[in-house]
């Protein structure tokens, strides 16, 4: 058991029966009254954030966990299968434990995988990844004044808004995120 004095970034605890991770705290020490700690919590399982309010010196229980670097290997049903890259070992990840993020990734992609004991958490994508693109309609130099964007079909089939100047071929940085163009890499 631990107490608020050992909250920092990332820490995940075991709160309300499910896990969450810290996002952001503040140690509140007011004129009159006992001291407390503001924090934002996150939920590991299903992605929603809370504010919570504790006290100081209250005791909370964190949890351990392991994270491994996988790589994504390919998609099989409802499920994703990564390797682990120090022995080799293939898992079937549940694709809901990815996102909306999974419509990004290419195969060898570099996934991290967060475990409790021998439990799937969660899994972290990558921010940013570069796609090729394989569809979109002829660009126009010079229209890029107005910001307006046009559909574009990536490598992976998922669907993103680009800028009018991006042609087939060209390899764009997109955030996994929100599914969204942030820059072209190369041509």
């Amino acid at each position: 058991m631990a107490d608020t004095s050992d909250f920092r970034n990332g820490l995940i605890i075991k709160f309300k029966n499910d896990l969450y991770t810290i996002v952001e705290f503040q140690h509140v020490k007011p004129g009159k009254g006992g001291a407390f700690v503001r924090s934002t919590l996150k939920n590991l399982r299903n992605g929603k954030v809370l504010d919570n309010t504790f006290r100081a010196g209250e005791s909370v229980e964190v949890v351990r966990v392991e994270r491994r670097k996988y790589q994504y290997l390919y998609r099989d049903g409802d499920f994703l299968v990564c390797m682990d890259n120090d022995t080799f070992e293939q898992i079937n990840v549940p694709a809901e434990f990815f996102g909306t993020g999974v419509d990004y990734l290419k195969e060898s992609e570099e996934v991290e995988i967060l475990f409790n004991g021998n439990e799937i958490i969660n899994v972290e994508i990558p921010i940013f990844v570069n796609l090729k693109v394989i569809e979109t309609e002829p660009g126009f130099r010079g229209d890029t004044a107005t910001g307006a964007t046009k559909p574009a079909k990536l490598e992976t089939g998922a669907s993103i808004n680009v800028p009018l100047f991006i042609n087939v071929d060209d390899v764009l940085r997109v955030d996994t995120r929100v599914g969204g163009y942030v820059e072209r890499v190369k041509s």
